[in-house]
């Protein structure tokens, strides 16, 4: 999965005299980005910087903090550093380096999916350093799917596929491409430039070649194949209603059978939206929580007053609405229809509706 979408956290390591003061400045630019710490060696121990005798100790104690890291002097010092803490791309920080003279931002480690190229360049835009960034799509102007995928706040499955479809561009040789809605390519010039030049191609899924690079991005399941990048747009809301007492499996189950049924993905799951007396119960929260999915909490009032729900005369009794997850699912996508209306076991029921807003403008 892509991960949260938050402030980022950024800690600055330095070295020297000079390297706090540049650490300072950077500090006071990234202050309302979200949370900044400074780290220097006990000699250099001054207000608003917090002190470590070693380096590998600090970062044993600091690397999974931080979602971004930058060492304010010499490259081989960050890269002894972070060596024994680093895992895969999709799960590593940022982490980006910068001499005391601020003079270079390099990208180090994460370029696209942890954002160390995008740190890079902030880092130039705060002191003026150049930014070096070696990935080699960045270098030849291409298109990071990866990177794109976690700009547009996307969920992605088989990542190693990314690094076929960067090397398949890099060689000027075409990648498949199954977006139809432009949620993750339509607005990006340099994949528009590529779908005109031939290298990215438009391809359905009845065309589509297994064994060949591609990119499959869509709110419906599809395109597992081991060559196949998956991208899945967060555009799926759901409306849920549950009896008092439904468990959490038999929640989740409901969930997850209607999604197999019709084919959808559940890492498309934007949010899920229920009735506000639905707040403290057990079964629905611990559901919500093993989903990993945000709740939106409606009173009956706003769930009553969507025309285009269905309408229950005993549901309306017990909730104060005639509808709740019809309802809930239109009040979330700010749309006017479902794709999935009302489905219902014994004691629960979900709903399911396409977002507009989530199109990334298109």
């Amino acid at each position: 999965m892509t991960r949260p979408a938050r402030a980022a956290s950024t800690a600055l390591y330095v070295f020297s005299t000079a390297g706090l003061a540049l650490a300072r400045r950077i500090a006071a630019g990234m202050a309302a980005g979200g949370r900044v710490e400074i780290y220097a060696p006990a000699r250099l121990q001054a207000p608003g910087v917090t002190p470590f005798s070693s380096i590998h100790t600090q970062l044993a104690q600091s690397f999974a903090q931080f979602r971004r890291h930058v060492f304010v002097g010499a490259a081989g010092i960050a890269v002894r550093a972070i060596a024994p803490h680093l895992r895969n791309k999709a799960a590593d920080p940022a982490v980006a380096v910068l001499d005391q003279e601020g003079r270079f931002a390099i990208s180090l480690v994460s370029g696209h999916m942890g954002g160390a190229n995008e740190l890079a360049r902030e880092l130039e835009r705060l002191t003026g350093a150049a930014a070096v960034i070696t990935t080699g799509t960045d270098a030849a102007g291409l298109p990071a799917v990866d990177q794109l995928a976690v700009e547009r706040g996307m969920a992605v499955a088989n990542l190693p596929a990314a690094k076929a479809v960067s090397a398949a561009l890099l060689e000027g040789r075409p990648v498949q491409i199954f977006d139809p809605e432009g949620r993750l390519f339509g607005g990006d010039d340099a994949a528009v430039a590529l779908m005109a030049s031939g290298l990215l191609v438009p391809t359905a899924p009845e065309g589509w070649e297994p064994a060949q690079p591609g990119v499959w991005c869509h709110w419906r399941s599809g395109g597992e194949h081991p060559a196949t990048f998956r991208v899945y747009p967060p555009c799926l809301h759901l409306g849920l209603g549950c009896r008092k007492g439904a468990a959490e499996g038999e929640i989740l189950a409901h969930i997850r059978t209607v999604f197999a049924r019709e084919a959808l993905a559940e890492r498309s799951i934007a949010r899920v939206g229920t009735a506000a007396i639905k707040r403290d119960d057990p079964g629905l929260c611990a559901a919500m929580q093993a989903l990993g999915a945000e709740v939106v909490f409606y009173e009956a009032e706003a769930l009553a007053a969507v025309q285009a729900a269905g309408q229950s005369e005993t549901v309306r009794r017990r909730v104060g609405t005639g509808s709740v997850c019809e309802a809930a699912a239109l009040l979330l996508a700010e749309v006017d229809d479902l794709i999935i209306p009302k489905t219902k076991t014994e004691r629960v029921t979900l709903a399911v509706a396409l977002g507009a807003s989530e199109r990334n403008g298109l």
